[in-house]
Protein backbone atom coordinates (compact mmCIF):
# COMPACT_ATOMS: atom_id res chain seq x y z
CA UNK A 1 0.00 0.00 0.00
CA UNK A 2 1.41 3.39 -1.00
CA UNK A 3 2.00 5.87 1.81
CA UNK A 4 2.33 9.61 1.50
CA UNK A 5 4.31 12.19 3.36
CA UNK A 6 3.16 15.78 3.82
CA UNK A 7 6.76 16.95 3.48
CA UNK A 8 7.29 18.80 0.23
CA UNK A 9 3.58 18.91 -0.61
CA UNK A 10 2.60 22.26 -2.10
CA UNK A 11 -0.17 24.31 -0.55
CA UNK A 12 -3.18 24.60 -2.81
CA UNK A 13 -3.80 28.30 -3.50
CA UNK A 14 -7.54 27.86 -2.85
CA UNK A 15 -8.58 30.71 -5.16
CA UNK A 16 -12.28 31.54 -5.09
CA UNK A 17 -13.84 30.21 -8.34
CA UNK A 18 -15.86 33.46 -8.44
CA UNK A 19 -13.50 36.34 -9.21
CA UNK A 20 -16.13 39.10 -9.19
CA UNK A 21 -19.69 39.43 -7.90
CA UNK A 22 -21.98 42.26 -8.96
CA UNK A 23 -25.25 41.88 -7.13
CA UNK A 24 -26.80 38.56 -8.19
CA UNK A 25 -24.28 38.17 -11.03
CA UNK A 26 -21.25 35.99 -10.29
CA UNK A 27 -18.36 36.07 -12.75
CA UNK A 28 -16.27 32.90 -12.58
CA UNK A 29 -12.72 32.08 -13.62
CA UNK A 30 -14.11 29.21 -15.67
CA UNK A 31 -16.12 31.56 -17.86
CA UNK A 32 -13.27 34.08 -18.01
CA UNK A 33 -10.97 31.32 -19.26
CA UNK A 34 -13.27 30.69 -22.23
CA UNK A 35 -13.51 34.39 -23.02
CA UNK A 36 -9.73 34.86 -22.76
CA UNK A 37 -9.03 31.80 -24.90
CA UNK A 38 -11.45 32.85 -27.63
CA UNK A 39 -10.19 36.47 -27.68
CA UNK A 40 -6.52 35.43 -27.77
CA UNK A 41 -7.23 32.85 -30.47
CA UNK A 42 -9.14 35.43 -32.52
CA UNK A 43 -6.31 37.99 -32.31
CA UNK A 44 -3.71 35.36 -33.14
CA UNK A 45 -5.78 34.09 -36.05
CA UNK A 46 -6.01 37.65 -37.43
CA UNK A 47 -2.23 37.94 -37.21
CA UNK A 48 -1.73 34.62 -39.01
CA UNK A 49 -3.94 35.46 -42.00
CA UNK A 50 -2.37 38.93 -42.20
CA UNK A 51 1.17 37.56 -42.44
CA UNK A 52 1.56 36.95 -46.18
CA UNK A 53 4.98 35.36 -45.65
CA UNK A 54 3.29 32.30 -44.16
CA UNK A 55 1.07 31.57 -47.17
CA UNK A 56 1.74 30.03 -50.59
CA UNK A 57 2.76 32.64 -53.15
CA UNK A 58 2.28 35.31 -50.49
CA UNK A 59 -1.52 35.01 -50.68
CA UNK A 60 -3.79 34.12 -47.75
CA UNK A 61 -7.10 32.56 -48.84
CA UNK A 62 -8.76 34.02 -45.72
CA UNK A 63 -9.27 37.70 -44.95
CA UNK A 64 -9.12 39.43 -41.59
CA UNK A 65 -12.80 40.36 -41.89
CA UNK A 66 -13.67 36.70 -42.36
CA UNK A 67 -11.79 35.86 -39.16
CA UNK A 68 -13.81 38.58 -37.42
CA UNK A 69 -17.07 37.09 -38.72
CA UNK A 70 -15.97 33.60 -37.79
CA UNK A 71 -15.57 34.40 -34.09
CA UNK A 72 -19.31 33.98 -33.41
CA UNK A 73 -19.39 30.69 -35.30
CA UNK A 74 -16.48 29.18 -33.43
CA UNK A 75 -17.82 30.39 -30.08
CA UNK A 76 -21.10 28.61 -30.76
CA UNK A 77 -19.26 25.47 -31.87
CA UNK A 78 -17.13 25.41 -28.72
CA UNK A 79 -19.99 25.93 -26.28
CA UNK A 80 -22.62 23.73 -27.94
CA UNK A 81 -20.20 20.99 -28.96
CA UNK A 82 -18.37 21.01 -25.64
CA UNK A 83 -21.56 20.80 -23.62
CA UNK A 84 -23.22 18.15 -25.79
CA UNK A 85 -20.02 16.12 -25.79
CA UNK A 86 -19.81 16.25 -22.00
CA UNK A 87 -23.43 15.10 -21.74
CA UNK A 88 -23.07 12.22 -24.21
CA UNK A 89 -19.53 11.03 -23.48
CA UNK A 90 -19.13 11.51 -19.74
CA UNK A 91 -22.29 11.95 -17.67
CA UNK A 92 -25.44 11.10 -19.63
CA UNK A 93 -27.20 9.55 -16.62
CA UNK A 94 -26.83 12.67 -14.49
CA UNK A 95 -28.26 14.95 -17.15
CA UNK A 96 -31.08 12.56 -17.97
CA UNK A 97 -32.13 12.68 -14.30
CA UNK A 98 -31.65 16.47 -14.02
CA UNK A 99 -32.13 17.98 -17.52
CA UNK A 100 -31.90 21.56 -16.22
CA UNK A 101 -28.26 20.84 -15.28
CA UNK A 102 -27.48 20.92 -19.01
CA UNK A 103 -27.89 24.70 -18.89
CA UNK A 104 -25.69 25.27 -15.83
CA UNK A 105 -22.41 25.50 -17.74
CA UNK A 106 -20.87 27.67 -15.00
CA UNK A 107 -20.65 24.50 -12.91
CA UNK A 108 -18.24 23.01 -15.45
CA UNK A 109 -18.88 20.02 -17.63
CA UNK A 110 -17.33 20.73 -21.03
CA UNK A 111 -15.72 18.12 -23.25
CA UNK A 112 -12.76 18.98 -25.46
CA UNK A 113 -13.65 16.24 -27.92
CA UNK A 114 -17.23 17.47 -28.14
CA UNK A 115 -16.00 21.04 -28.59
CA UNK A 116 -13.66 19.85 -31.33
CA UNK A 117 -16.54 18.25 -33.23
CA UNK A 118 -18.61 21.41 -32.76
CA UNK A 119 -15.82 23.61 -34.09
CA UNK A 120 -15.27 21.38 -37.13
CA UNK A 121 -18.99 21.49 -37.96
CA UNK A 122 -19.11 25.29 -37.51
CA UNK A 123 -15.98 25.67 -39.66
CA UNK A 124 -17.38 23.46 -42.42
CA UNK A 125 -20.61 25.48 -42.60
CA UNK A 126 -18.78 28.82 -42.46
CA UNK A 127 -16.27 27.95 -45.19
CA UNK A 128 -19.04 26.70 -47.44
CA UNK A 129 -20.98 29.95 -47.00
CA UNK A 130 -17.89 32.11 -47.45
CA UNK A 131 -16.39 30.00 -50.25
CA UNK A 132 -13.00 29.72 -48.61
CA UNK A 133 -10.79 26.59 -48.30
CA UNK A 134 -11.92 24.41 -45.39
CA UNK A 135 -8.53 23.00 -44.51
CA UNK A 136 -6.78 26.37 -44.49
CA UNK A 137 -9.24 27.77 -41.96
CA UNK A 138 -8.93 24.58 -39.90
CA UNK A 139 -5.14 25.11 -39.91
CA UNK A 140 -5.56 28.68 -38.63
CA UNK A 141 -7.99 27.54 -35.94
CA UNK A 142 -5.68 24.69 -34.90
CA UNK A 143 -2.72 27.04 -34.51
CA UNK A 144 -4.85 29.34 -32.31
CA UNK A 145 -6.58 26.80 -30.06
CA UNK A 146 -3.73 26.21 -27.54
CA UNK A 147 -4.50 29.57 -25.89
CA UNK A 148 -7.92 28.30 -24.90
CA UNK A 149 -6.56 24.95 -23.76
CA UNK A 150 -4.05 26.64 -21.46
CA UNK A 151 -6.61 28.97 -19.89
CA UNK A 152 -9.17 26.17 -19.58
CA UNK A 153 -6.77 23.91 -17.69
CA UNK A 154 -5.80 26.75 -15.36
CA UNK A 155 -9.51 27.23 -14.63
CA UNK A 156 -9.83 23.49 -13.90
CA UNK A 157 -6.99 23.88 -11.39
CA UNK A 158 -8.61 26.89 -9.73
CA UNK A 159 -11.90 24.98 -9.52
CA UNK A 160 -10.08 22.05 -7.85
CA UNK A 161 -11.47 19.63 -10.42
CA UNK A 162 -10.04 16.95 -12.71
CA UNK A 163 -7.15 16.42 -10.33
CA UNK A 164 -4.61 13.66 -10.65
CA UNK A 165 -3.89 10.38 -8.92
CA UNK A 166 -2.31 10.19 -5.44
CA UNK A 167 1.46 10.63 -5.56
CA UNK A 168 4.52 11.36 -3.45
CA UNK A 169 6.21 13.73 -5.92
CA UNK A 170 7.37 16.98 -4.23
CA UNK A 171 5.15 19.17 -6.45
CA UNK A 172 1.94 17.38 -5.41
CA UNK A 173 -1.06 19.29 -4.10
CA UNK A 174 -3.73 18.38 -1.56
CA UNK A 175 -6.85 19.51 -3.41
CA UNK A 176 -9.83 20.69 -1.32
CA UNK A 177 -12.14 18.33 -3.21
CA UNK A 178 -9.66 15.48 -3.56
CA UNK A 179 -9.36 14.11 -0.04
CA UNK A 180 -6.29 14.18 2.21
CA UNK A 181 -3.85 12.55 -0.24
CA UNK A 182 -1.33 14.64 -2.18
CA UNK A 183 -2.18 14.39 -5.88
CA UNK A 184 -0.66 15.11 -9.27
CA UNK A 185 -1.68 18.56 -10.53
CA UNK A 186 -2.73 16.96 -13.79
CA UNK A 187 -4.55 20.11 -14.88
CA UNK A 188 -1.20 21.92 -14.94
CA UNK A 189 0.42 19.05 -16.83
CA UNK A 190 -2.27 19.34 -19.48
CA UNK A 191 -2.04 23.13 -19.58
CA UNK A 192 1.71 22.91 -20.13
CA UNK A 193 1.57 20.22 -22.82
CA UNK A 194 -1.65 21.17 -24.63
CA UNK A 195 -1.18 24.90 -24.25
CA UNK A 196 2.49 25.91 -24.12
CA UNK A 197 4.32 22.98 -25.74
CA UNK A 198 1.73 22.41 -28.47
CA UNK A 199 1.60 26.13 -29.31
CA UNK A 200 5.39 26.22 -29.65
CA UNK A 201 5.34 23.16 -31.92
CA UNK A 202 2.65 24.65 -34.16
CA UNK A 203 4.45 28.00 -34.20
CA UNK A 204 7.57 26.30 -35.55
CA UNK A 205 5.49 24.56 -38.24
CA UNK A 206 3.72 27.75 -39.33
CA UNK A 207 6.57 30.25 -39.13
CA UNK A 208 9.73 28.20 -39.72
CA UNK A 209 8.55 25.42 -42.02
CA UNK A 210 5.70 27.50 -43.56
CA UNK A 211 3.25 24.61 -43.32
CA UNK A 212 0.23 26.75 -44.17
CA UNK A 213 1.46 26.09 -47.71
CA UNK A 214 0.42 22.46 -47.20
CA UNK A 215 -3.23 22.63 -46.08
CA UNK A 216 -4.21 20.04 -43.45
CA UNK A 217 -0.71 19.62 -42.07
CA UNK A 218 -1.01 22.10 -39.19
CA UNK A 219 -4.47 20.83 -38.32
CA UNK A 220 -3.17 17.26 -38.35
CA UNK A 221 -0.20 18.20 -36.16
CA UNK A 222 -2.55 19.83 -33.67
CA UNK A 223 -4.86 16.81 -33.53
CA UNK A 224 -1.93 14.43 -33.13
CA UNK A 225 -0.15 16.60 -30.58
CA UNK A 226 -3.26 17.00 -28.48
CA UNK A 227 -4.04 13.28 -28.67
CA UNK A 228 -0.56 12.32 -27.50
CA UNK A 229 -0.56 14.89 -24.69
CA UNK A 230 -4.01 13.86 -23.48
CA UNK A 231 -3.23 10.14 -23.51
CA UNK A 232 0.03 10.76 -21.63
CA UNK A 233 -1.58 12.88 -18.90
CA UNK A 234 -4.46 10.41 -18.48
CA UNK A 235 -1.94 8.05 -16.83
CA UNK A 236 -1.55 10.63 -14.02
CA UNK A 237 -5.20 11.71 -13.82
CA UNK A 238 -8.09 10.15 -11.94
CA UNK A 239 -10.84 9.13 -14.39
CA UNK A 240 -14.32 10.57 -14.05
CA UNK A 241 -15.91 8.87 -11.07
CA UNK A 242 -19.10 8.00 -12.93
CA UNK A 243 -17.10 6.16 -15.62
CA UNK A 244 -13.96 4.85 -13.96
CA UNK A 245 -11.53 2.78 -16.02
CA UNK A 246 -12.76 1.08 -19.18
CA UNK A 247 -11.95 -2.08 -21.16
CA UNK A 248 -9.92 -4.10 -18.70
CA UNK A 249 -9.16 -1.51 -16.07
CA UNK A 250 -6.58 0.88 -17.50
CA UNK A 251 -8.15 2.83 -20.38
CA UNK A 252 -10.06 6.04 -19.65
CA UNK A 253 -12.70 7.77 -21.76
CA UNK A 254 -10.15 10.49 -22.55
CA UNK A 255 -7.82 7.87 -23.99
CA UNK A 256 -10.57 6.16 -25.96
CA UNK A 257 -11.65 9.44 -27.55
CA UNK A 258 -8.06 10.52 -28.25
CA UNK A 259 -6.77 7.34 -29.91
CA UNK A 260 -8.68 7.89 -33.22
CA UNK A 261 -7.19 11.38 -33.31
CA UNK A 262 -3.74 9.88 -33.86
CA UNK A 263 -4.92 8.03 -36.98
CA UNK A 264 -6.65 11.16 -38.27
CA UNK A 265 -3.47 13.16 -37.64
CA UNK A 266 -1.34 10.71 -39.62
CA UNK A 267 -3.75 10.84 -42.56
CA UNK A 268 -3.91 14.65 -42.51
CA UNK A 269 -0.14 15.19 -42.39
CA UNK A 270 0.79 12.47 -44.88
CA UNK A 271 -1.83 13.58 -47.41
CA UNK A 272 -1.11 17.33 -47.18
CA UNK A 273 0.16 18.72 -50.48
CA UNK A 274 1.48 22.15 -51.52
CA UNK A 275 -1.28 24.49 -52.71
CA UNK A 276 -1.37 27.93 -54.35
CA UNK A 277 -4.34 30.25 -53.84
CA UNK A 278 -5.78 32.98 -56.03
CA UNK A 279 -5.51 36.49 -54.55
CA UNK A 280 -8.25 37.68 -52.19
CA UNK A 281 -8.79 41.09 -50.69
CA UNK A 282 -10.77 42.89 -48.06
CA UNK A 283 -13.65 45.00 -49.44
CA UNK A 284 -12.20 48.15 -50.99
CA UNK A 285 -8.64 46.84 -51.15
CA UNK A 286 -6.74 46.17 -54.33
CA UNK A 287 -5.67 42.66 -55.20
CA UNK A 288 -2.35 42.12 -56.99
CA UNK A 289 -2.80 43.27 -60.56
CA UNK A 290 -6.06 45.10 -59.87
CA UNK A 291 -7.09 48.62 -58.94
CA UNK A 292 -9.31 49.30 -55.95
CA UNK A 293 -12.49 51.25 -56.69
CA UNK A 294 -12.74 54.63 -54.93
Amino acid sequence: MMTFSTLGVLTFPNIDPVFLEIGPIALRWYGLAYVAGIVCGWLYGRALVSNTKLWPNGVSPITVLQIDDFILWITGGIILGGRIGSILFYDFHRYSVDPWAMLRIWEGGMSFHGGLIGVVIATAIFTRRQKIPLWSLIDVVAASVPFGLLFGRLANFINSELWGAPTSVPWAFVFPSGGPEPRHPSQLYEGLLEGVVLWCLLRILTHHFKMFKRPRFVGGAFIGGYGLARIFVEFFRVPDVQLGYLYGGWLTMGMVLSLPMLLLALWAMLSAKPTVYAPRAEPGEATPGSIAKP
